[in-house]
């Protein structure tokens, strides 16, 4: 009986380490082939659009996809190297059946993944990739009979050039505000937003200076990008007067986060606040909504009350908040992270290029700072500990950790919150703890961290 639970996929696609399975040069190459397959079953024609990220192992995996894709009778285009929201664009805007990413985000440059967008551009509901899986391994077992066909599809890189230039116009689409006065430093991450980035703050005539926009495959996310806003954030900082903000992607730029003019970090719950107040003033904000997850901090759930708009909590992943949004009604979403969803427009996914659009333009019709605007955002302290786990056994089921969860929440009554949860994309627990006082939260992390380190914690190694 086939297990109803997904194997590959997690909340972002396929991810591991590039070479090891299931990112091997012969799982790529029957990935590309069973989503092809899956195309061709409901159109003989289709169309696959390709991109990636700088990450050395992305060419060749993007080869290999490709090649399995062309075998079964799939016409691959590749626009090199772009950001994923890139891909989502073109997806839904020129026809293709689906849009594949190669990247791994804001994982190290060894690792890498596969995420596909329907031709819609929204990422495959969880029984779509389930089914694609099952087909997976159903090659997997007999990987013989599927030769690899003489001659594949061009090289992936460096991609149709007119392919990016088409998401870039579309970016510039959005802007309806003179941003020529702006002074942004940004940090590309040495990731996709490289390529794009430059060229878009160029044509919207923003003041730009750009970190981290050299890459060499192997530098990506290190010491920069969203994972360390504090670069940026401490870079506008050295510069005093000299930049309006900062502003910093991940790997695939599907996310942003940004510093203020004094150089303190603003992250996706105050991005958050900042677009469904602008949203509201304008009646754009459909329902008074906004769709937030289970990481958001309270502080940003009573500034939104204070405003009259409603938030609701999905899951963590992008995904999950675009489904949430969808069920409601709600136009304006996002994560703490800097994934910021806004369907007021024709985006399907998180988008960082365009989120730092939309604050900039928000921050120029206003001729309010960055931190002006979110001045009244009281933060509960909150802090995170991830803990790498042998395998992801279900908390419900390890008493200890129950018990320690338990008194955690008996203890905060309601001032705080406690959530914790498996990473989607890594052998990791996450322990996320707010509360009114800095040591009490502190020691609540501790406590269920070290519950979870005692029942499912990796060994140290002398």
């Amino acid at each position: 009986m086939t297990s109803q639970t997904r194997q590959l996929f997690g909340t972002d696609g396929i991810r591991g380490v590039a070479g090891e399975f299931p990112l091997t040069r012969e799982s790529t190459y029957l990935i590309g082939r069973a989503l092809g397959h899956d195309l061709v079953r409901s159109n003989r024609q289709a169309r696959v659009v390709i991109g990636q990220d700088t990450r050395e192992s992305s060419a060749w995996i993007a080869d290999r996809v490709g090649l399995g894709l062309t075998s079964v009778g799939v016409e691959v285009h590749s626009a090199g190297i772009i950001t994923t929201p890139g891909v989502a664009y073109l997806a839904r805007s020129r026809g293709y059946a689906a849009g594949v990413v190669i990247s791994a985000s804001h994982n190290p440059w060894t690792d890498n993944g596969i995420k596909v967008f329907s031709g819609d551009g929204y990422k495959l509901p969880d029984a779509h990739e389930l089914a694609i899986e099952q087909e997976i391994f159903a090659l997997l077992q007999n990987p013989q009979a599927h030769p690899e066909p003489a001659r594949g599809p061009d090289p992936s890189l460096p991609g149709e050039a007119a392919l990016r230039h088409a998401y870039i116009q579309w970016l510039t689409q959005n802007v309806t505000t003179d941003l020529s006065r702006m002074r942004v430093l940004v940090d590309c991450a040495h990731g996709a937003a490289t390529v794009e980035a430059p060229e878009l703050f160029r044509a919207c005539r923003i003041q730009a200076v750009f970190l981290s926009a050299s890459p060499d495959g192997q530098n990506i996310n290190d010491g920069c990008g969203a994972l360390h806003p504090a670069t940026v954030a401490n870079a506008v900082a050295d510069k005093p007067g000299q930049f309006d903000l900062g502003v910093t992607f991940d790997g695939d730029a599907d996310r942003a986060l940004f510093s203020d003019a004094q150089g303190h970090v603003i992250n996706g719950d105050a991005v958050l606040l900042l677009a469904a107040r602008d949203m509201q003033s304008r009646g754009v904000l459909a329902g008074s909504t906004v769709v937030a997850t289970t990481m958001s901090n309270m502080g940003l759930e009573i500034a939104l009350r204070k405003s009259g708009i409603r938030m609701l909590r999905a899951n963590v992943g992008d995904k999950y908040v675009l489904e949430e949004m969808q069920r409601s009604g709600a136009v304006l979403g996002g994560e703490q992270s800097g994934h910021i969803i806004f369907r007021d427009g024709e985006a399907t996914t998180g988008d960082g290029l365009l989120t730092a659009l939309r604050v900039l333009d928000v921050m120029s019709r206003t001729g309010r700072s960055l931190a002006d605007v979110i001045a009244d955002l009281k933060v509960f302290p909150q802090t995170i500990q991830n803990i790498r786990v042998r395998e992801k056994v279900p908390f419900a089921r390890v008493p200890e950790i129950q018990q320690a969860i338990a008194s955690a929440e008996k203890e905060l009554d309601g001032n705080g919150r406690v959530v914790v949860r498996y990473s989607g994309t890594e052998a990791l627990a996450r322990v996320m703890v707010e509360a009114e006082s800095e040591a009490r939260m502190k020691a609540l992390a501790n406590q269920i961290a070290d519950a979870i380190k005692a029942a499912l914690g990796v060994p140290q190694t002398a």
